[in-house]
């Protein structure tokens, strides 16, 4: 399946926001309207962060792991996530870039690594579900750190 995209412009500097998302406990408050049960493990940012939950989308709800395996301050982070017993692998990229002094444009690309053949079949109705979805984290990142 084709990678999904979604940026917004947060009003705040690039080291600022980095240092923000690289604590993997802050994501939480912007992703809570579709990721819920969480439980944090490992350290608490940086390569290493871990996470379990349950992601809720299309009226199902998935148990899913997620852990940072490389992190490049300030510019990017990239997440991998296991679910669905392991069919389903997805690498999570933020990607910072500064906007003047005081803003930074955030890109979060989700691309899939393993895909079960159900999901490549409903593609074309997963893909919008996911952008929605990842924007309103991205347009909700920006509100909290306004």
């Amino acid at each position: 399946m084709q990678p999904v995209s979604v940026s917004t412009t947060v009003s705040r500097p690039i080291g600022e926001v980095y240092d923000h998302l690289d604590v993997l406990g802050n994501h939480e408050a912007f992703t809570d309207h579709f990721m819920v049960d969480w439980e944090l493990s490992g350290p608490p940012k940086g390569v290493g962060a871990r996470l379990h939950a349950n992601v809720v989308a299309m009226g199902r709800k998935q148990p899913i792991d997620l852990e940072v395996y490389e992190a490049a301050a300030p510019t990017t982070i990239v997440e991998r996530t296991v679910a669905a017993g392991g069919k389903r692998v997805t690498r999570g990229t933020y990607r910072l870039e500064p906007v003047g002094e005081d803003a930074t444009k955030v890109t979060f690309e989700i691309a899939w690594e393993k895909t079960p053949v159900g999901d490549r079949l409903a593609g074309p109705m997963i893909r919008p579900v996911l952008r929605k979805m990842n924007q309103k984290a991205m347009d909700r990142l920006a509100e909290q750190l306004a």
